[in-house]
């Protein structure tokens, strides 16, 4: 049970985010402001409501950013990769039932016309960078805890105010992967798991080689 709680937490949060990522997109259509908050406030509340859970990581390439962080086990981080990418595809399953392949597809993150798949990369990377920065930063280092909900949410905003109009700003892979394995969408899916998990580790790295005083108890 102690193992299945964590679990369950990832899965309901991402499953959350998933589900009003897709909606944003039925309701708000190209109003990168309306998607960006949409992202942001949900991400602000399950990483509040999920902290003292799991860690209200969320995400695949956070988890990982933890891992190479040394602040989880494999072991315990497949458990919660299997629980973020579930609930991922449970929300995007839902969605397609309720509104349909089409909205599916436009909720799913995607390259602009005219980005190749390395500057894709990049730009997920960078994105993905900071956001784990922040995670570390507030959620992590129990110098820096208090506001972690709200900073982090906050950086989701920013970076999809940012990247929204040129990768989608995913920084997540269940974020893409539900949307895919639901819709059946695979166009330039490779970018949405490189370029997240590359700003993740680098984000855990530095955080932990040129910041970090004390390193916390991994997750195990």
């Amino acid at each position: 049970m102690d193992k299945f709680r964590p679990c369950l937490a990832e899965f309901i949060g991402t499953f959350a985010l998933i589900f009003v990522g897709i909606g944003a997109m039925k309701t708000a259509g190209h109003d990168v402001l309306a998607v960006a908050l949409a992202h942001g406030l949900t991400i602000a509340a399950f990483v509040s409501a999920t902290l003292h859970i799991s860690g209200g990581q969320l995400n695949p390439a956070v988890t990982f950013g933890l891992v190479c962080g040394g602040h989880m086990t494999i072991a315990a981080a497949i458990r919660y990769w299997i629980a973020q990418l579930l609930g991922g595809i449970s929300a995007a399953l839902i969605c397609l039932g309720l509104f349909g392949r089409d909205v599916v597809v436009a909720g799913t993150p995607q390259l602009a016309i005219n980005l190749n798949g390395m500057q894709g990369i990049l730009v997920e990377a960078i994105l993905t960078f900071f956001l784990v920065f922040v995670v570390y930063g507030t959620a992590v280092d129990e110098r820096g805890r208090g506001l972690a909900g709200f900073a982090i949410g906050s950086t989701i905003t920013l970076d999809i105010l940012f990247g929204g109009p040129l990768t989608g700003a995913a920084m997540n892979p269940a974020r893409v992967f539900g949307p895919a394995v639901a819709a059946n969408f695979w166009h330039d899916h490779y970018v949405y798991w490189i370029g997240p998990f590359v700003g993740g580790a680098l984000g855990g790295w530095v955080y932990r080689i040129f910041i970090e005083r004390k390193p916390a108890p991994s997750i195990s």
